[in-house]
Order: C-alpha cells, then sequence, then structure tokens
C-alpha cells in the first residue's frame, strides 16, 4: 500500500474522514459530512483488506461513497427537514415569530424562532429602541432582521393574521349590530310616541 507522511494511505484517509466529520459538529450543514464519510469508508476499507484495495480503489471508493452520502444527506433531508429550515438571507427573518428564552432588552436577549431559523433557530435578539423589555416565554416578531446575527423584535398578543381578521370582522358585525339595535330603539320609542299622541 502506498505511504503518506510515513503512514498507509489507508489510514490517512481514516484520519482526514474522522477530522472532516468532527469539523461538521461545529459548522453544521453538510458541508464537511459527506466527503469526511466518504473518507473515513475508503479508509476502512484499506485498513481491513490491506491487499485488495490499492490507491487505485480507495478513489473510486471515495468518489462513490462521497456521491451517495451526497444523496442520502439530500434525499432523506437530515439538515434541512421538511425544508423549513431553508433561509434565503437575512431578510427571510422578517415576518417570522418566536418565544424569549432570554428576557429580551435594547442591549440584550435571546429568542427561539417557531417559524424559521435555519439549522439552530436560537437568535441573539434586542428590543426596538426605546421599548420597554420582554420577558422569558413572551411570543415576539422579528421586526428587522438586521444581517441575521442580531434580530430585532416587538411583542405580539400571540395571534396570527387570521386571528386579528376575524377579530376585526366580529368587531364590525357588534358595530353593526349595535347600530341596529338603536334604530331599531328609535323607531320603537317614534311608534310608541305616535300611539301615545292618538290617545
Amino acid at each position: 500500500m502506498a505511504d503518506l507522511f510515513g503512514a498507509s494511505l489507508s489510514l490517512v484517509l481514516v484520519v482526514a474522514g474522522v477530522a472532516l466529520c468532527i469539523a461538521e459538529a461545529f459548522a453544521p450543514g453538510a458541508h464537511f459530512v459527506v466527503i469526511g464519510v466518504a473518507l473515513l469508508v475508503a479508509g476502512l476499507a484499506g485498513v481491513l483488506l490491506p491487499g485488495v484495495v490499492t490507491p487505485v480503489v480507495l478513489a473510486l471508493l471515495v468518489f462513490v461513497v462521497g456521491v451517495l452520502a451526497l444523496w442520502g444527506y439530500r434525499r432523506f433531508e437530515l439538515y434541512e427537514g421538511s425544508g423549513r429550515g431553508k433561509t434565503e438571507g437575512s431578510t427571510s427573518l422578517r415576518g417570522a415569530r418566536g418565544v424569549v428564552t432570554d428576557r429580551v432588552t435594547g442591549s440584550s436577549g435571546q429568542i427561539r424562532l417557531t417559524d424559521a431559523g435555519g439549522f439552530d433557530p436560537t437568535y441573539a435578539a434586542r428590543t426596538i429602541d426605546g421599548a420597554d423589555a420582554i420577558e422569558e416565554g413572551t411570543d415576539v416578531i422579528v421586526v428587522d432582521p438586521g444581517g441575521g446575527n442580531v434580530l430585532t423584535v416587538a411583542e405580539t398578543d400571540g395571534a396570527d393574521d387570521i386571528d386579528r381578521e376575524l377579530a376585526t370582522g366580529r368587531e364590525a358585525a357588534a358595530e353593526r349590530e349595535a347600530e341596529a339595535n338603536a334604530e331599531r330603539n328609535a323607531e320603537a320609542e317614534e311608534t310608541d310616541g305616535e300611539a301615545e299622541r292618538e290617545r
């Protein structure tokens, strides 16, 4: 077997594969793990079958396992879930809803987004200038993504757009009903007044 840096090529591949898989833990998103898995599998094949596996076979194994690992990560969406964690950039966070996990003030705080946010939906957050602090457990909405690192948030009442539209419709219906009752009462009083005048 070929040597590289005084060690067998297979052993170097195993070490490089393990190192890349560990690096994935620090920079998630399937950037390192696909090639790490490919190097690890090829290296293990070379270590376990030293007489059979040549450098050419190792190269083919790296390629084939790399393609299969990439296909597997994309097919089973191990990092992306149902596509919910994808962001197109920090502007896609505007309007996202979340919950305060650490009291948010004008200078510190943390939230966990409930409907966006990528791999880790926890973000540093700040209140709008001059706004009161937002306590832990409070529902918030992102008003300014600010580049994606520190989000500016505002407290919400927990209702979504549909709830607000329904509430507006109920208020409008109640106002119409009150106006109709007032008109009926006015007509009834007018009718009663006419009846008494006729007596």
